[in-house]
């Protein structure tokens, strides 16, 4: 992979040492995913289901564009944004109603448009064969993202699931990524968040979690705004970000 992939990544944010070759320990033992704008490319099946709810309300249709800027906060973000975006004020239990009837939607075209990233399976796969485990950690309900893990042929491949519904307060909140790492037995400094938005990055760096961000995800914010230790232009790119990283562990 060609050196220059990774010329414009952000200088890591924590001073570093080398890594203790004596200890055998592999860095990272755990990589989390984020998943939509991350692994896969679900803003067509987003941004037609969110139109169809929309629509049962009488409003116009958003851009595809619009819906991408206002994923990344679980379902019922997106359903806030967008009927704010139509002067639309929804909370409490109209929120979650809407919500509901979002979810039901969206439930049943959840793969019809959806795309892989480029490299996403690539990317699991080279870090199973190195005996790295992989989590994924979305704000989009577990059962959607079990079932399109499932679809693309990937769950196997993947050690943890977490979802938006599955516990733990979402990301930008760290507990999600406390969970996985409690789970899998994995200290935060030998763990990596890959994400493409500020509730990734934000979350692992309160988790203590080094992290990668995704060039090109959904997210208003540019990638090399996010703080991260490195931003990459693919998941083609992030075994070259790995080894960058490889050798640095926090110091004392």
């Amino acid at each position: 992979m060609a050196e220059t992939s990774v010329t414009s990544v952000l200088q890591p944010r924590v001073r570093v040492r080398r890594l203790d070759l004596e200890s055998g320990r592999r860095w990272p033992e755990l990589v989390m995913f984020d998943l939509d704008g991350t692994l896969i490319d679900s803003v067509p099946d987003l941004a037609a289901a969110t139109n169809r709810l929309l629509a049962t309300e009488g409003h116009d249709p958003l851009a595809v564009g619009e819906v991408r800027s206002m994923i990344g906060n679980g379902v019922g973000k997106l359903v806030e944004r967008a009927f704010a975006r139509r002067a639309v004020r929804l909370e409490g239990q109209g929120l979650s109603a809407m919500t509901d009837r979002m979810m039901g939607i969206y439930g049943d075209r959840l793969t019809v448009d959806t795309t892989l990233m480029d490299g996403a399976g690539q990317a699991l796969e080279e870090n199973r064969l190195k005996g790295i485990r992989n989590a994924v950690v979305t704000n989009k309900p577990e059962r959607f993202a079990r079932s399109i893990l499932d679809h693309f042929g990937l769950a196997d491949m993947i050690d943890v699931v977490v979802g938006g519904d599955s516990g733990p307060p979402r990301k930008p909140a760290p507990d999600m990524l406390l969970h996985v790492l409690r789970v899998s037995g994995v200290d935060a400094s030998h763990a990596l968040m890959v994400g493409d938005g500020p509730a990734d990055i934000d979350a692992a760096r309160a988790a203590g979690v080094q992290s990668i961000a995704l060039r090109g995800g959904y997210t208003t914010v540019a990638a090399d705004a996010l703080g991260a230790d490195l931003v990459i232009d693919g998941l083609g790119d992030l075994a070259t970000a790995m080894e960058t990283l490889a050798p640095a562990i926090r110091q004392a």
